[in-house]
């Protein structure tokens, strides 16, 4: 069916929307808020093995960026080791999780975009959208219009698109961390490439991996019982987040205070959230994919690829379906279930990072015991997230 859509969003939602769309033989523009690429935004993320194959479904390569990761390591802030695990399984080519730098993945889908020939514009924070002669007019915060059979809002967590089609509809949850992160070089983190190396320190915890270039990345999740203002994070400079992370990781064993130390330049201040069900995804001819829809915390690594694949299934039921409101429908009945799924276990992870100093006791214990049936049985309570497998050739519906 040959539509005209219009993506509101530019982060690696929106361009993965822009891909699928493209592929379906859809055309779309992207209208991103700001008035330039991310390009410096953010971290760094691990990619699951059902994020790559959504990435593959959209003919899209990763390989030249970042770098496998395909175990977890889990440790005590006392040192005490808790256990290992596969950070995923592995594909039947061999293919594992991959640890990548999230202004990275997001360069190379726009430029990926760029070359299909696919319009971004910015500078173009959506105002409002309304049904208008069998459509959808959008009006942006400069004052100019657009016009295009549907309206796919990947505008994130603060999402227009949401508001527009439910007034009521639940906004993003705190989920009680901030988080930080950063780069080092001459510092040895304590592990081989390719494992996440992850601390349940005393106060805080850290997660680092070894790139095989050596440089070492790593992020730490401070707790905060009450959610920040952005300017009170704005007003926290960054020797003040150094001298808390010595501070808070100070007692620990492992590697944090010296990778902390060798940090040049610390990437500060972004806070937890999700968004954990909205009642309406679309109405008329306007849906939300992504974080607008449901949100995840990044304990399960699943926050991109749950955007990913949304694009996907978004795309091939378009591509499928005999109109647009059955094609929404189709869309919603294929993806509902399984990302609420996914943000219910991100949140009872993160739960584990937010424990006071007498809860952590139990829960070493119980995490030990859980990792060493995992590592007898084989039987990883996430296998399921992992497992799913998108085809684009199949028809909408068939994923398994």
């Amino acid at each position: 069916m040959a539509y005209t859509a219009m993506v509101a969003g530019g982060g690696i939602s929106g361009m993965s929307s822009a891909l699928a769309l493209h592929r379906a033989g859809i055309e779309a523009v992207v209208y991103e808020a700001y008035d330039r690429p991310a390009d410096n935004v953010g971290a760094f993320l691990t990619l699951a093995v059902n994020a790559l194959g959504a990435l593959r479904a959209l003919d899209f390569d990763v390989s030249r960026l970042g770098f496998e990761t395909s175990r977890i390591t889990l440790t005590s802030g006392s040192g005490r080791r808790i256990g290992e695990l596969p950070h995923g399984p592995v594909l039947p080519d061999g293919t594992v999780s991959r640890t990548v730098k999230r202004a990275e993945l997001y360069r190379a889908l726009r430029e990926q975009v760029a070359r299909r020939g696919v319009r971004i514009e910015y500078g173009k924070r959506l105002a409002h959208a309304q049904s208008a002669g069998g459509g959808v007019l959008a009006t942006f915060a400069d004052g100019g219009t657009a016009e295009g059979d549907l309206l796919i809002g990947a505008d994130g967590l603060r999402s227009r698109v949401r508001e527009i089609i439910d007034p009521g509809a639940p906004g993003a949850r705190y989920g009680g961390l901030v988080n930080v992160g950063g780069y080092a070089r001459g510092v040895s983190a304590g592990g081989r490439p390719g494992t996440m190396n992850a601390i349940f320190g005393r106060r805080a915890f850290f997660a680092c991996a070894v790139h095989p270039d050596g440089e070492v990345w790593w992020a730490a999740n401070l707790m905060r019982a009450t959610e920040p203002t952005p300017a009170e994070l704005a007003s926290i400079g960054e020797h003040q987040w150094r001298a808390e992370l010595v501070d808070v990781f100070r007692r620990d064993h492992g590697p944090a205070v010296a990778l902390i130390e060798a940090t040049d330049r610390i990437s500060t201040g972004w806070v937890t959230y999700d968004v954990p069900s909205v009642p309406r995804w679309h109405r008329d001819r306007m849906i939300i994919i992504g974080d607008a829809a449901h949100a995840t915390v990044p304990s399960v690594g699943q926050g991109a690829a749950m955007a990913i694949e949304d694009a996907v299934v978004l795309a091939k039921c378009l591509r499928d379906g005999p109109d647009i409101a059955s094609a929404f429908a189709a869309y919603e009945r294929l993806r509902r279930d399984r990302v609420e799924r996914v943000v219910a276990q991100g949140r009872r992870t993160d739960g584990w990072k937010t424990l006071g100093p007498i809860a952590r006791i139990p829960r070493d214990l119980i995490m030990t015991l859980a990792m060493k049936h995992m590592a007898r049985t084989g039987n990883d309570p996430n296998q399921w997230i992992y497992e799913h497998h998108l085809d684009w050739d199949e028809p909408a519906g068939s994923s398994r």
